[in-house]
Parts: structure tokens; sequence; C-alpha cells
């Protein structure tokens, strides 16, 4: 499609990856509520149903690195475009009730988040470098839209279209038209082409930079949080002896929360001379929404829902505008989220995989909190370290610097 370049489109840039962002959580939030639905009717363990929540998880972080592989041979709008049309394919494969499948298809779905979740920091980063940690929040701001929608719709239309796997097999739709919606629209010159070659690997390692690892470490510690709320919260809600709808509403009324602090969170950033003041105030909240989800009386679970939300969305955009925000350039920003979501998610993954080994032996919910308690502890430290204003720089030979301003 011939079409003027993207970056004198700013407002069409930001509508399709608003839409785009809209796609990479339903696959995850979606399987939770029906978690138990699930299990009993294809007659599965506790740690069968607990790899359904983990392996997608380890899939983000394993594909994340082969983003920037696809973008470097194929340039970054045909790689996400690629990652869209695996989502599309994931989820409409395990919409069905043959447990391999199941298992490849939530597989895959994870395989494509982790490569078009890669790709779009570094977008925007190029596209809107002045604008970058705030746009960044929009687009977390997207990402917790459409987790809430998963979880908060999906029980109702599994209900509605009567059956589980019609349910999950909606988001197809959505993940097609987003498909649809930014390849007719981006223009998608291949690698090298239309000046897009910036978003090919550069040359220095991150891998040797210890700021590089601090912002890692926060994205994976936080991450593992997200994903066990996203995996196990309705489960561990239900052993609460809530029922499967109103376990469903509370993760889907969490999630929503996290829309105020994902778009303000980079905005009261700013206000500050770090990120530290405002990371530490968002794990706070963290912290107090998991003591009343899992430990306090019940009658104060909508209190802890919102709490819990509010901490985690501005957490998660704070660790996305800490890639933009530690990052001097495109390049670097590209390489940084790559190396954030391979390594971070990995250890994200453990938190899910944790929580479904203690179901299968316990629902002490003083133990289960207490986990996650520890990942709000490792995320706080690595925040205090990431969150001081550093940047990574190429000096003069293209040798990797780190600045303090």
């Amino acid at each position: 499609m011939a079409s003027l370049p993207s970056r004198s489109r700013p407002l069409l840039f930001v509508a399709l990856m608003i839409l785009v962002a809209l796609n990479l959580r339903p696959a995850l939030s979606s399987m939770a509520p029906l978690l138990i639905r699930i299990q009993q009717e294809l007659g599965l363990s506790a740690s069968a149903i607990g790899a359904l929540t983990t392996l997608p998880v380890l899939c983000l972080g394993l594909f994340a690195p082969l983003a920037l592989r696809l973008s470097s041979r194929l340039g970054a709008e045909r790689a996400l475009s690629l990652g869209l049309l695996l989502l599309v394919f994931a989820l409409i494969l395990r919409a069905t009730n043959n447990i391999p499948l199941l298992y490849l298809g939530t597989l895959l779905a994870g395989a494509a988040i982790g490569i078009a979740g890669t790709l779009l920091p570094g977008l925007v980063k190029r596209e809107l470098p002045q604008g970058a940690d705030v746009v960044t929040g929009v687009y977390t701001m997207a990402l917790c839209l459409g987790g809430a929608l998963g979880a908060g719709l999906t029980v109702p239309l599994s209900n509605w279209l009567g059956d589980w796997r019609f349910g999950l097999g909606s988001w197809a739709l959505l993940a097609l038209l987003a498909l649809t919606a930014w390849r007719l629209s981006m223009p998608h010159p291949r690698s090298g082409i239309g000046g897009h070659t910036q978003l090919q690997h550069p040359k220095p390692r991150l891998m040797r930079s210890m700021l590089a690892w601090q912002v890692t470490g926060y994205m994976g510690c936080q991450s593992s949080l997200a994903y066990i709320v996203f995996g196990w919260l309705p489960v561990l809600l239900q052993h609460r002896g809530l029922d499967e709808s109103e376990a469903g509403w509370l993760l889907a009324t969490s999630i929503t929360c996290q829309l105020a602090t994902a778009l303000g969170a980079p905005w009261l950033a700013r206000l500050g001379r770090d990120q530290r003041p405002t990371i530490l105030l968002l794990m706070s909240m963290t912290a107090a929404g998991i003591a009343l989800l899992l430990l306090a009386p019940l009658n104060w679970r909508w209190l802890g829902a919102l709490l819990l939300g509010m901490g985690q969305g501005g957490c998660f955009s704070m660790a996305l505008t800490l890639i933009v925000l530690r990052t001097g350039t495109s390049e670097l920003a590209s390489q940084l989220s790559s190396m954030a979501q391979g390594f971070g998610y990995v250890l994200a993954a453990t938190g899910p995989l944790m929580v479904g080994i203690l179901l299968e032996y316990t629902q002490d919910m003083r133990l289960l909190a207490t986990v996650l308690l520890v990942y709000v502890a490792l995320a706080t430290n690595f925040a205090l370290l990431a969150g001081r204003q550093r940047r990574l720089e190429l000096d003069t030979q293209g040798q990797l610097v780190t600045i303090a301003h």
C-alpha cells in the first residue's frame, strides 16, 4: 500500500499502536476465569492446568529475542504483522478440548505476544522520540484495557455462546481486526528500505551493562506478579469462597484500575528528580492490594482489587517507560526491550509456576501471599537501582557507556 511515511502521521501510529496493544493481554487474562471449568471438563491435574498459565509467559521471554532478528530481516512493520498473524492462528487453535492443541495454541499465543510486545517500544522510540515516555503510558493503558476485557468478558461470552471454547476463540476476531488495520495502514518497507534500519541489532552488547540488568530485573519481578494475578487470582479467590463469575469480575476490576496509573505514572515520574519515588509508591499499593485480597476479610476484596490494579498498572507502565528513558537511541531501546522482555519474562514465568506447584499441595493463603510479597520486595530493590537518572549511550567510537544526568 502506497502511503506517506508513518512518522508524518503520529496520530495514526498512536491509534494503530493502541489497537495492537489491546490484543497483547486477552490471550493471557481470558484463560484465568475459566481454569477450574477447563480443569474439570478435561480432567487435568493442578500442575497440568498451571502449565497453561506458565508456558505462555515463558514463551514471551524465549521469543522476545526473535523479534529483533525478524525485524532485521523483514523490517519492524512486517515482523509485527507476522506476530499478529501468529496470534490469530494461536487463538483459533487453542479454542478446543483437544489437550495437545490447547497447549500448542497457548504456547504459540505466548510466542506471538513476545514478538509483538518486544517490537512496539522500539517503534514508539523511533516514531515519537520526544514524547516516548508519555506515549508508552498510552500503550500500557491499552495493554491494561485489553487484559481487563479478556478477564471480564470471557465468562459471559462463554455462557452466551454456550461453550468455553467459543469464549476463548472469540478473541481471535479482535486480533484479526488489528492485523488488518496494521497491514493496510502502516507502510511495510523491508529491512534497510525507507530509513528503518535503526531497529537492527547495534553492535554493543547490553548484557555487559549493570543498568540494563537492573531494568531487566525490575521488568521480570513485576511481570511475575502480573502473570500470577492474570493466571491465578480468580482461582485463589474461588478457593476463598467466591464464585467463578465474581472472581473473574474482581480480576477485571483490578485490571481496569490499572488504566489510570498506566497512563498517569509516566507523567508523575516526570515531577521528581528520578523515577524511584513513583515506583516505590506504586509497589506499596501493590503490596497492600495483595494483602487485602488474600489475607483480609472478604468484605475488603473490592478495595484490594482497586489498590492492586492501580499499583500494578503503574509498575508495568514504569517498566516499559524505563526502557525508553534509560536509552539514548531507538536502536538501544529496541535492544534493551529485547533483553528486558526476553530475560525478564523467563524470570516472570517462575511466579505462576511456583503458585501452581504450591496449589497442588496447599491452599494456605498466608503462604501464597508471602510468595507474592517476596516478588514485590525483589522488584522494589531492582527499582531503587533502575530508577536512578542514568542513560545508555554510544560514544564516538561506538562503545556503550552509561551517562549520569
